[in-house]
């Protein structure tokens, strides 16, 4: 699909959308933009078209990309008035690569697809790092025949895509990543904050878990962050929030129990009391501190 230049719609230029899109255009598509905060200057200094609204993006594209922050934000690019379905055609594809709510995902396919057009829910996990190098975890929901179609595609922006299943099945597959994410978090800041006030340097004891069966992405980066107090994002703790909303929300709905999520999520909440909604997630770290009267790095008492 990539052999030849697409037309192709991207909303949503933000921390992720903006470096998702300029791979895009690297590739050579053309790519038409909306965003509703200040356009990029990667995009405005490239040959992307601006357009005024979600609408217009939909009407000259034949593949259309969302990439904002919440469900309300994705159902208002969709279906305002002057939303993505009011300039669709039958025949083209909205992808939503977004997270957002599974249970909204399936009706808003329902929608789209009412229109003769395709849907595809396709979160990513990998944060504005994995955006800017390209390797993102892509996670795609909807017609497995869509997606072998626009495959090509996620690769410009990801490295390990799958197709999960059906509608709404990508971004469950997304809360589950988030709240694996967080409980992992939750542990090794739990484990260096103990090494700390035992009076152990948590840097050596980082690298030595890191030899052992508790090595983890999450140790190795996030770890880092604790210990050297690089808490700019990143992917910011109120987005975490948000999507622990969603596993909660969708927890109830069901009927199941995700205790330790919802801890988790209470130690973001008091993060977010004390300033921190815009911390870096690894910032977790500064609730257990404040409950320890203890912050690692400093000496043992």
């Amino acid at each position: 699909m990539t052999s030849s230049p697409l037309n192709m719609g991207f909303i949503g230029l933000g921390i992720m959308g903006a470096p998702m899109a300029n791979h895009l255009i690297a590739a050579g598509h053309q790519l038409f933009v909306f965003t509703l905060g200040k356009m990029p200057e990667s995009i405005s200094s490239s040959r992307a078209t601006q357009c005024m609204n979600a609408r217009g993006v939909a009407e000259r594209a034949d593949i259309i990309i969302m990439m904002v922050p919440d469900t309300p934000d994705v159902e208002a690019a969709l279906f305002s008035d002057n939303g993505v379905a009011a300039g669709l055609k039958p025949g083209k594809i909205v992808i939503d690569m977004s997270s957002i709510s599974p249970i909204a995902t399936k009706a808003f396919a329902k929608k789209i697809n009412a229109l003769g057009c395709d849907y595809l829910d396709a979160p990513v996990s990998g944060g504005e790092v994995g955006a800017k190098n390209a390797s993102l975890s892509i996670m795609v929901g909807g017609p497995e025949a869509c997606f072998e179609k626009i495959k090509p595609l996620f690769e410009l922006m990801g490295k390990n895509i799958t197709w999960v299943g059906g509608n709404g099945d990508g971004q469950t597959a997304k809360v589950a990543n988030q709240i694996i994410v967080a409980l992992n978090i939750e542990a090794v800041a739990e484990a260096l904050l103990f090494a700390a006030k035992a009076g152990a340097d948590p840097a050596r004891v980082r690298q030595a878990l890191m030899g052992g069966f508790a090595s983890s992405k999450i140790l190795e980066v996030h770890g880092e962050r604790m210990i050297k107090r690089t808490f700019d994002p990143g992917f910011r703790i109120e987005l975490h929030q948000k999507d622990l909303n969603l596993a909660l929300a969708s927890a109830r709905a069901l009927g199941v129990s995700l205790p330790n999520t919802a801890m988790a999520q209470e130690l973001f909440n008091s993060c977010a009391a004390h300033g921190g909604k815009a911390w870096d997630h690894s910032a977790m770290v500064k609730a257990l501190e404040k409950m320890s009267n203890f912050e690692i790095g400093q000496n043992a008492v």
